[in-house]
């Protein structure tokens, strides 16, 4: 069976910048489709099945948090952020949006197409439907099974859709029930960033989880704990 062409939205108002990133990832076989306004990024993201979305944060129309924000509302689409703006703010910004990574412009074309690789690669199999039983990297809990080598979450046995970073932020606290993590570590261990300030991402992504969590089962997003003045923990529920 001949693999899909894996499909990529290219979002900037810079003709240039559009034709270079095109370019090369046109080299790995990808097929390319563009859009130079927020209005129509949105527009295309949302009507068509993107394997990844590259997304410029200032554009004409809506800006990039705000259509991020609006995908994150349908879709989990993978989507890396491009941004001339480097501030620590402008990536919170980013990433409280649900954004899976983030690209600092000027940036190495090389860069971004193995950035687009490695999310990729992480988000290879979210699409995986038939169960393996013989999967050898399944986390099972009451209520609640991450099986990592399909990239699935179920809870109550109905499948959770969940973005990359929300997905990766489960699977390390799952990994280490009972252990209690403060937001600096989670940014750093899942995010693989070092925020000085604001760490609301981590409360955003958790909030976000909860919710995905809760709407198919409440007892499954009552692992999710909160630990005052510290962090968050996986806590095993067996009601």
């Amino acid at each position: 069976m001949v693999d899909k062409q894996v499909k990529i939205l290219v979002v900037d108002d810079e003709e240039r910048i559009r034709r270079l990133l095109k370019m090369y990832l046109e080299r790995e076989e990808y097929a390319i489709e563009e859009a130079d306004n927020g209005d129509d990024a949105l527009k295309k993201a949302l009507e068509t099945d993107y394997d990844l979305i590259l997304l410029d944060l200032m554009l004409p129309g809506k800006d990039g948090v705000e259509v991020c924000k609006e995908i994150r509302e349908k879709k989990a689409t993978p989507i890396i952020m491009l941004t001339a703006k480097g501030e620590e703010a402008n990536r919170v910004q980013g990433f409280e949006a649900g954004t899976d990574d983030y690209i600092v412009k000027p940036f190495s074309p090389r860069e971004v197409v193995l950035r687009v690789k490695a999310l990729l690669r992480r988000t290879a199999n979210a699409t995986y439907i038939q169960a393996d039983t013989t999967a050898k990297d399944v986390l099972v809990f009451p209520h609640l099974t991450i099986d990592n080598d399909a990239h699935r979450v179920t809870a109550d046995g109905k499948e959770v859709n969940l973005t990359p970073k929300e997905y990766e932020l489960l699977l390390f606290l799952a990994k280490s029930p009972d252990k209690v993590f403060d937001r600096e570590q989670l940014l750093k261990e899942v995010w693989h960033y070092e925020f000085f300030g604001d760490l609301r991402t981590v409360d955003t992504h958790i909030k976000r989880l909860r919710e995905k969590l809760n709407k198919v089962s409440p007892t499954a997003a009552k692992m999710i704990v909160t630990v005052w003045g510290v962090g968050y923990k996986f806590e095993v529920v067996n009601e």
